[in-house]
């Protein structure tokens, strides 16, 4: 690997980090977690007390893979949103932490928590 991919990487660590280092989840108010590549979304809630994964999904899985909310835009973004938010109502969880990473809080990512702000969740 080049250096400058080194670098790259190494920066993008550093903000993703300088982001989870005021964040904690815990069993009652879990983290958020969206993790953004070139194609898809990714969504979790984690309880960092434990380790542990609560739930999650992704524009990959079963019930998007094959739909217009199979690929990254903002529309798959409201769907994930609002798919994340039912499945903690599930699990009787109303209020999370959100981490969004490295990315910036706009476009895809505002639309995402908006629609699990409209979906009940609060954060």
């Amino acid at each position: 690997m080049s250096n400058a991919l080194k670098e790259i990487q190494r920066k993008r660590k550093s903000r993703a980090m300088r982001v989870r280092k005021k964040l904690r989840g815990t069993s009652l108010k879990p983290r958020l977690c969206v993790h953004k590549s070139n194609c898809h979304l990714q969504v979790q809630l984690i309880d960092d007390e434990i380790g542990n994964t609560i739930c999650g999904t992704a524009t990959y899985s079963e019930r998007f893979k094959g739909t217009e909310f199979g690929k990254k835009n903002k529309a798959s973004a409201a769907a994930l949103g609002s798919c994340i938010a039912e499945m903690a109502q599930a699990l009787n969880i109303r209020e999370i932490v959100f981490d969004r990473g490295p990315s910036k809080y706009c476009g895809v990512l505002a639309a995402l928590a908006d629609a699990a702000r409209s979906g009940g969740l609060q954060f």
